[in-house]
């Protein structure tokens, strides 16, 4: 196929819409079912590309979550924990990699993964098709499916979910294209490989930086190049725990990305994982009360009674200094940036949602208080000297 018609654009009222190569050239996807719209496919090729790029740069199967363009979690295919498999409302008893890969993806941030774009790096199998049909989830991108895989699928959102496959094999022209306005931007494909090559200008005292470090900070990196900017992406133990993308402000993304850090760890406070649900209670209901649960709203929930409606019994709160003294706890987190740090209070913000490692570009006029922000704490950073913009 050279040219897929599309029912509408960004938005209804732009139309026509479609995508096509340029010279006629067969696409090298295909739809096996569904009818992905423009967004869609935006999220399904930006996804592709970073789990492509993470299992060419770590080895191992990738996953993503895709919203707007950006990615609510990434993660690699490692095996879930039995706190993970109950955060993430996991039954099977021993997902795939590349399923596990998903939960982990999806499970970074639920909230913000409603109705998501998935992206697999490697085919999807039974194991991930079967959790997918259980999500909220727009689509899927993946080089391939087995038949029990498509058959499970083609089963979502009434027969409508949307399936692609994609040619692994595919590279894009050197020289990529876009109009805004009626103006053509003309720029070279960001083909840059993120590699173990980036992280060896370590700048700090400490200069340990273990490898299950470097997958996490390459990981961090590897997403960032797919997020639109201002980013920062915390990772720990093989999956983004906080994205903060589309910020003005560097300590913006910093504070949005630990914030989302420090409610996936909240997710696994004791008292968390004690509460009880009520029976039957849709899966983004159970997302929405336990987001609700750990904010500040709470107490207005308890005060009006609403919870009876979610829990079976009227649970515990977590109080303002049990969270702080359960957030104290989470470390050997490594966080990374799309641009250099200009000050040292990024440092000191990553620092709180217990960052051990950091790779950003440099160049800052104060990189030297940054450095020195790091030493206080033992941090360990490397400068990799290179900016991953994306818009």
């Amino acid at each position: 196929m050279t040219e897929l018609e599309l029912k509408y654009g960004c938005n209804p009222n732009q139309k026509p819409a479609a995508i096509y190569m340029e010279g006629g050239r067969e696409l090298p996807l295909e739809v096996l079912n569904g009818k992905p719209g423009y967004i869609n496919f935006m999220d399904a090729l930006n996804s592709w590309q970073l789990v492509k790029a993470l299992k060419k740069a770590t080895g191992l199967p990738a996953a993503a979550s895709f919203k707007h363009v950006s990615p609510a979690g990434a993660a690699l295919g490692l095996p879930l924990t039995d706190v993970e498999k109950h955060i993430y409302f996991v039954d099977d008893p021993e997902p795939s990699p590349i399923a596990c890969a998903y939960i982990r993806a999806r499970g970074a941030d639920r909230l913000c993964s409603y109705g998501d774009w998935a992206a697999l790096s490697d085919v999807c199998d039974a194991s991930t098709a079967r959790y997918l049909a259980l999500e909220v989830s727009d689509g899927v991108i993946a080089p391939g499916y087995t038949d029990e895989a498509l058959a499970i699928l083609k089963t979502k959102r009434k027969g409508g979910y949307n399936v692609v496959k994609i040619d692994p094999d595919y590279e894009p022209d050197p020289i990529e294209r876009r109009n805004i306005y009626g103006i053509t931007f003309q720029q070279g494909y960001n083909a840059f490989d993120i590699n173990e090559g980036l992280l060896e200008n370590i700048v700090t005292e400490n200069r340990e930086l273990p490898q299950a470090a470097k997958h996490d900070l390459l990981l961090s990196l590897i997403t960032l190049k797919y997020t639109q900017s201002n980013s920062v992406c915390y990772v720990k133990d093989g999956m983004t725990i906080g994205v903060g993308a589309g910020q003005q402000s560097r300590i913006h993304c910093t504070r949005l990305a630990g914030n989302k850090a420090d409610n996936w760890w909240l997710r696994q406070h004791p008292k968390t994982l004690g509460l009880q649900f009520v029976d039957g209670i849709r899966r983004p209901d159970r997302d929405n009360a336990i987001d609700v649960y750990l904010s500040d709203e709470w107490e207005d929930v308890l005060a009006d009674g609403v919870w009876q409606t979610t829990f079976k019994t009227r649970p515990e709160p977590l109080t303002p200094a049990e969270k702080k003294e359960w957030i104290a706890k989470l470390s050997g987190v490594s966080v990374g940036s799309d641009a250099f740090f200009p000050f040292g209070d990024n440092v000191e913000r990553a620092r709180k949602s217990g960052c051990q490692y950091i790779a950003q570009p440099g160049g800052s006029i104060r990189d030297d208080n940054v450095i020195a922000t790091c030493n206080k704490y033992g941090i360990v950073m490397a400068f990799t000297g290179m900016r991953l913009f994306h818009h």
